[in-house]
């Protein structure tokens, strides 16, 4: 923590609004403390001794962004080669492949780690050696806008942290969530189905400390305000060393009461918006993306009234995205987007249509009928995907499906065709067209397999979508226009390109649900000048299929044409045809990037 000098020089140099804002929060989250001296020693972690916050905090605006923002997430040794830093192997290959093109990247933990690959973090200020040093990181900062992982709901408990919890060191002997076997904890709302606590004999004797996700990963206690200061510190720390984009993983977990859901709760929220006030404070435009897996509503709920969460997850969009393009039918994403509000001013989706965990299910929950959930998960089990469950009062329910997003898309319901191509160049379209930011899985951009040996090797379903790349190999895939990888990546950055050229697909554009039959999606967008207008519809089945040309608002006058085909479209006659799973990006306005 910082000395008195440094929360004294810190407090002078903060605008009121921003202490009183901190000190209101602050008061509400731990009211039987005092919250000026709170107020102080958030300050003091936040900005260190030498910073100076701006004098007005940032407003709500849609100037975070624009159509060229984008975002490749990787783990940071997907590549190697078993000579250079696995960092290294990933700035080579981001500037050869991805510049230009791409503009951020989202490493995911890059810092000393015991399991969960990476998720059980050691180290929070140290890059894991293993993968590079922080000059590496820094490196890859300066030519792309890089986001983060702050693990904020537990450590690993081999960390360092814990150690000394054990031993009973102040001040860290009260960082940890406990709870008494005793307790009722039947209403916790978990990822997972293993017992919530665990039992560790420490100097003071035997403790129960919660773990949400695993047994080595013990949960913070934030009940205690230096649990919060020691993360605003981290944050600065990452700030410093070039983090622009900021991921509160599993936040939604973060504060706990016994009795309770344990999920969600107000101080939760207020924790985000305290982050979120101080991070509008920098003179570095910084952003926060929450992750949530969670049903939709709940979802929703941490843009906050425009003060929490920069962006959020679009989690419901992939399973909705899967079940309609293995089923040929919009019905449910239809429903789902015209029920969808748009993003508040400051505030953005983060579009995306399969990660690191594989395509998260709960989300879907209320949105598709169950019995059609467990027909896509059979359906994708049986392209060799993988299906993993949490705990529910009522029994263990599906969680997500484990499966490499291209192999996810190797037929229908009816089996497998000659289509898969097609098939998830669409849901990928779809992504880059719908309001907000889009984001791509490395192995997404790189139509990987599903990797069973790694599930066999390392023994847990999330494995099947986490390969390890030889990146001299992959090179020479990517140098070879023939290949599967070449030619998926190359239709994608083709993709990209034209979409970051078009005002159309700001962020925070105008966005309408076209109604074309359950055959097609579409959707209309609008730039914020209202200059340009792209209607973006993708034909969701294995047969060529067609719409009137009058089913769309052409409007007279303007030379309607197809961004990605360059085919000429007429207003006012014919029909507009669709090969299988085509996706055509109908614009007024034709730009290049």
């Amino acid at each position: 923590m910082r000395d008195t000098g440094a929360e004294a020089s810190a407090q002078a140099m903060a605008p009121a609004r921003l202490q009183n804002g901190l000190g209101q929060l602050l008061g509400s989250i731990y009211p039987q403390h005092d919250r000026v001296l709170l107020a102080e020693q958030a300050l003091a972690a936040f900005f260190g001794q030498d910073g100076r916050p701006r004098r007005r905090g940032r407003v709500p605006a849609n100037s975070l962004w624009s159509e060229k923002d984008n975002y490749v997430i990787t783990y940071g040794n997907t590549l190697v080669d078993g000579e250079h830093k696995p960092l290294d192997l990933l700035h080579d290959f981001s500037e050869r492949y991805l510049a230009g093109v791409f503009t951020g990247i989202h490493i995911l933990p890059f810092f000393p780690f015991t399991s969960d690959d990476g998720f059980a973090v050691t180290d929070y200020r140290e890059v894991n050696s293993q993968l590079g040093d922080w000059a590496d990181i820094s490196r890859i900062a300066g030519h792309f806008r890089l986001m983060s992982d702050l693990v904020m709901n537990h450590c690993s408990s081999q960390s360092r942290m814990f150690s000394d919890f054990l031993q009973g060191h102040e001040p860290w002997d009260r960082f940890f969530k406990m709870a008494n076997p005793e307790d009722d904890l039947s209403a916790v709302v978990r990822p997972r189905t293993h017992p919530l606590l665990r039992a560790f004999e420490t100097d003071h004797g035997i403790k129960h400390v919660w773990c949400t996700f695993s047994h080595d990963q013990v949960d913070f206690d934030f009940s205690n305000p230096r649990v919060l200061f020691e993360f605003l510190d981290i944050i600065r720390e990452h700030i410093e060393r070039g983090v622009r984009t900021i991921r509160l993983d599993a936040v939604a977990f973060l504060w706990k009461e016994i009795g309770t859901r344990c999920i969600h709760l107000r101080q939760t929220h207020e924790i985000i918006r305290l982050i979120r006030l101080l991070c509008d404070y920098r003179e570095e435009p910084i952003v926060l993306i929450t992750e949530t897996n969670v049903p939709n509503v709940e979802n929703l709920s941490y843009f906050g009234n425009r003060n929490e969460a920069h962006m959020i997850y679009n989690f419901a969009l992939p399973p909705l995205l899967l079940h309609a393009l293995l089923g040929g039918t919009s019905k449910y994403l239809n429903a789902w987007q015209m029920a969808m509000p748009p993003a508040q001013l400051g505030c953005a989706y983060f579009n995306f249509s399969a990660s690191h965990d594989g395509i998260g299910l709960r989300p879907a929950e209320g949105l598709i009928p169950e019995e059609e959930i467990l027909q896509v998960i059979d359906t994708v089990q049986g392209f060799g995907g993988r299906v993993s469950y949490y705990a529910r009062p009522d029994g263990d329910r599906p969680y997500e499906l484990n499966v490499a997003l291209f192999d996810a898309f190797a037929g229908t319901h009816e089996g497998t065709d000659d289509l898969q191509v097609e098939r998830f160049l669409c849901s990928q379209a779809i992504v880059m067209g719908l309001e907000g930011i889009p984001a791509f899985y490395i192995h997404s951009l790189l139509a990987t397999r599903n990797d069973y040996d790694g599930v066999e090797k390392l023994g847990y379903n999330r494995a099947i979508n986490r390969k390890r790349l030889d990146y001299a190999m992959l090179r020479k895939e990517l140098d070879d226009p023939n290949t599967l990888s070449a030619r998926v990546l190359s239709r994608l950055k083709e993709m990209v390109r034209v979409r970051s050229a078009q005002p159309a697909f700001h962020p925070n554009a105008t966005q309408f649900t076209l109604q074309l039959g359950e055959a097609f999606f579409g959707f209309w967008r609008q730039s914020l000048d209202r200059a340009q207008s792209i209607f973006a519809v993708s034909n969701l089945t294995a047969e060529p299929r067609s719409i009137p040309s009058m089913a769309l608002n052409l409007i007279e006058g303007d030379a309607w044409c197809d961004l990605l085909s360059g085919e000429p479209v007429a207003q006012l006659s014919g029909k507009i045809a669709f090969a299988p799973y085509q996706t055509r990006w109908i614009s007024n306005r034709q730009t290049v990037s």
